[in-house]
């Protein structure tokens, strides 16, 4: 489903909302988007009627607020996505992507130490 139906960049900040929130109306993802940036509630509301067409979310409409949940899951969807990009952009490559991502930006220790285990932990297998 997700390759078939991309979320989009606004469908997959509604997305997030969803999966740390649980189901919610509207008016609550529209609230939790306007602490990042003001979104208008119309435009919230086109957008998780679009996600619904597209399959990425259902809505409930047995109360008088409509409840909103995601039919796609949030791992599925990373990888999903991950993959595309990795394909994309770096050829396939997962090296070139982890070497790219930690050459632009600062990795701290706690992070550094929780690569290095993914990698022994990788290299046991």
């Amino acid at each position: 489903m997700i390759k078939k139906n991309k979320p989009t960049e606004s469908e997959l900040e509604v997305l997030q909302i969803l999966w740390d929130k649980g189901p919610s109306s509207v008016r609550t993802v529209n609230d939790s988007l306007n602490t990042k940036r003001e979104v208008g509630y119309t435009t919230t509301l086109k957008i998780m009627q679009i996600m619904t067409e597209k399959g990425l979310c259902k809505r409930n409409t047995e109360s008088r607020t409509h409840i909103y949940f995601p039919l796609v899951q949030e791992d599925e969807t990373k990888t999903s996505l991950i993959n595309s990009f990795v394909n994309n952009i770096f050829k396939g490559s997962t090296t070139k992507l982890v070497l790219q991502a930690l050459g632009n930006s600062e990795a701290s220790q706690e992070e550094l130490d929780e690569i290095k285990s993914l990698i022994e932990k990788i290299e046991k297998k």
